[in-house]
């Protein structure tokens, strides 16, 4: 059995962290839980520690690309062979679990994308989110030549040469779309497959129309600026 890490990213889950813990706990019993808690000010912290799960406190709110380089890192040094990230939110059904842990367990991919607009996921989206999904799907294709359906999915699985990559070098805002493009220049092989996903179970988002706006600039600018560097 590979020892496997669910990530848990939260900022002022409350509301949701438990079930997403429990959950994660019925439909992947093996894997062990890390709650990365960047900076809350309510109770997440408190409840990750109910619940007995492994717990790194941010002293204040450092971003989801330093909170996911936070959790890269303990398993790294902790020795695992797959990292999971899953939302604590209450998006991401853990029931998926199992299928994003599958192709890596068979050593057909290094990173695996759970897709909310594949066969089968069933997801409904807003119409801004829509044109965000297919502005991202176009940037991806051009610097990788592969189609990606839900580029900005943060529910993903790696083996350890991926997550062992992305501890030493991950975006700080926004990094799902650079991820994938960074990936693929290091070689590492991503697929992704049909997964169900719900809308947040609590919380509000922190994307509004004029983030949304920033969020595609902030991504095309950075995967830009990168690529002619290399250029040079």
């Amino acid at each position: 059995m590979m020892r496997t890490l669910v990530i848990i990213p939260a900022l002022n889950e409350e509301e949701t962290l438990r079930g997403v813990i429990h959950g994660i706990r019925k439909f992947l019993p093996p894997a062990d839980i890390l709650v990365v808690n960047d900076g809350s000010t309510d109770s997440t912290a408190a409840i990750a520690k109910e619940e007995k799960v492994l717990i790194l406190d941010h002293p204040y709110n450092m971003g989801i690309g330093a909170t996911m380089q936070t959790g890269f890192l303990y398993a790294l040094s902790a020795g695992y062979d797959i990292v999971i990230q899953i939302d604590g939110d209450g998006q991401h059904n853990p029931e998926s679990l199992p299928l994003l842990v599958e192709p890596i367990a068979e050593g057909g991919s290094n990173l695996v994308i759970g897709s909310r607009y594949l066969s089968g996921g069933g997801f409904k989206s807003t119409f801004l989110r829509k044109i965000g999904i297919r502005f991202f799907m176009s940037i991806v294709w051009v610097f990788t030549g592969k189609r990606v359906t839900d580029p900005t999915s943060g529910f993903r699985a790696m083996d350890r040469k991926a997550f062992e990559f992305f501890s030493g070098e991950y975006p700080s805002d926004y990094p799902e779309v650079e991820v994938l493009i960074s990936a693929h220049k290091k070689g590492l092989l991503f697929q992704e497959i049909p997964t169900m996903m719900r809308h947040r179970q609590g919380g509000t988002s922190s994307i509004g129309i004029l983030s949304a706006f920033y969020y595609m600039l902030k991504v095309t600018l950075s995967i830009s600026v990168g690529f002619f560097r290399r250029m040079r």
